[in-house]
């Protein structure tokens, strides 16, 4: 691989954001991509996957460095250099990689490379953490996995197309793709590419969702004709999925606190064919307190620590702290206790979290059901996926059934 100055610059231009101004790594990238229109997809590729190596490396790549905590411009092309020797890339003659320690570089990495929270580059507290609530064994694989690139898994929108309709589609326009077992709208792409510029992502044939997140929808066990609450729609890709597992028939009443994003789930549904899904901002208790007893089903798709979706969403490990989350777990106490209110007798409830920690997940369940408004369910089933076993996000999803 040969490198060239103004995609590296770019690169170093992007870590320095994302280092020393805590911005989020999705949009820094997204943002650098849109600089030069002369760069090609070979181009932006480059850039978006050095930059989120480089990222997700942060520790590792700064102790093989040498580097403390400031990102100094000279400090990230030594980072850079890191990253490129140790993918056996060589260095151009550049005033930036003179006397670059190469020998010494791949010495440091195999010395530091011994001790997991260097080597899976994450923040001490969050090892011990891992252990504590999975186990050594299971942490130990899970963090690796989630250290992995996460594969691109399309849903296909059956208000639109069908499964084979939609691979097929994808293929004239060079999109390749291959069926997921046991994931009935799901295509993986064989290879990653740009399909948001497609003809038949405009047409509204795909949404691009992970598998783990597609079990949602179904583990809801809905019908047509049934209401639906989505509380924590954000821009709701779980919202359409429901909308075409109900085939437009019913009531999905999306809700969020973020009226920007219920605007953005409205420009997808239009583009999805759905049109079954009524969105309302959440601006006080009034708003859930208006649907008490009044809902078939409800998804609680509540906020958490995000740990589950590290693969996609490297940075987290740095923006997260110990403090938010208990912060995070109250919360989803208190939205539990509220929003299951919201069920009819007979009715059913999903709570989940893209989080793999018990404590965000099944003891939350548990403390739920043994609290007053909790004794009115029973627990159906649950599910707790992995994404070392999975191959998919970390997920957790709990079927709850109100009694009649």
């Amino acid at each position: 691989m040969r490198l060239h100055r103004t995609l590296v610059f770019a690169v170093i231009d992007s870590l320095n954001e994302i280092f020393n101004e805590s911005k989020y790594a999705d949009k820094v990238v997204s943002k650098t991509l849109k600089r030069d229109k002369r760069w090609g997809s070979r181009d932006r590729g480059f850039i978006a996957e050095t930059t989120y190596e480089i990222v997700r490396w942060k520790r590792l790549y700064s102790e093989v460095a040498d580097i403390k905590e400031h990102y100094s411009r000279e400090n990230l092309f030594k980072v850079f250099c890191v990253w490129a020797v140790l993918r056996g890339i060589e260095l151009p003659d550049w005033k930036q990689f003179e006397g670059t320690p190469t020998r010494r570089i791949k010495g440091r990495f195999d010395e530091l490379s011994k001790t997991r929270k260097i080597k899976e580059s994450i923040p001490d507290w969050l090892d011990e953490l891992g252990v504590k609530e999975l186990g050594e064994e299971i942490w130990a694989k899970e963090i690796t996995a989630l250290n992995t690139q996460a594969p691109v898994v399309l849903r296909v929108n059956s208000l639109k197309t069908t499964k084979a309709g939609a691979k097929e589609a994808l293929g004239e326009e060079e999109i390749h793709t291959q069926n997921v077992d046991n994931y009935p709208d799901a295509l993986q792409l064989s290879e990653r590419s740009n399909v948001f510029s497609t003809d038949s992502f405009k047409k509204g044939f795909f949404e691009v969702q992970d598998a783990s997140s597609q079990k949602v929808a179904h583990f809801l066990d809905v019908t047509p004709g049934m209401r639906i609450v989505d509380t924590c729609a954000g821009a709701g890709g779980k919202t359409l999925h429901l909308a075409a597992l109900t085939e437009n028939k019913g009531q999905i009443i999306s809700m969020d606190i973020y009226d920007n994003k219920l605007k953005e789930l409205k420009r997808r549904a239009r583009r999805a064919g759905a049109h079954n899904i009524e969105t309302r901002v959440i601006e006080s208790s009034k708003t859930i307190k208006k649907l008490y007893n009044k809902a078939d089903r409800v998804l609680i798709d509540a906020p958490c620590s995000g740990l589950g979706v590290l693969r996609r969403n490297p940075d987290a490990k740095w923006k997260l702290q110990p403090e938010f989350l208990e912060k995070i777990k109250k919360t989803q106490a208190e939205i539990l206790q509220s929003y299951s209110k919201m069920v009819k007798d007979g009715g059913k409830l999903i709570y989940a979290t893209c989080s793999i920690l018990p404590s965000e997940n099944q003891h939350q369940v548990a403390e739920f059901l043994k609290s007053e408004n909790g004794e009115k369910f029973k627990l159906i089933s649950d599910q707790k996926i992995l994404s070392h076993v999975s191959g998919y996000d970390g997920f957790y999803m709990a079927l709850l059934e109100k009694n009649s």
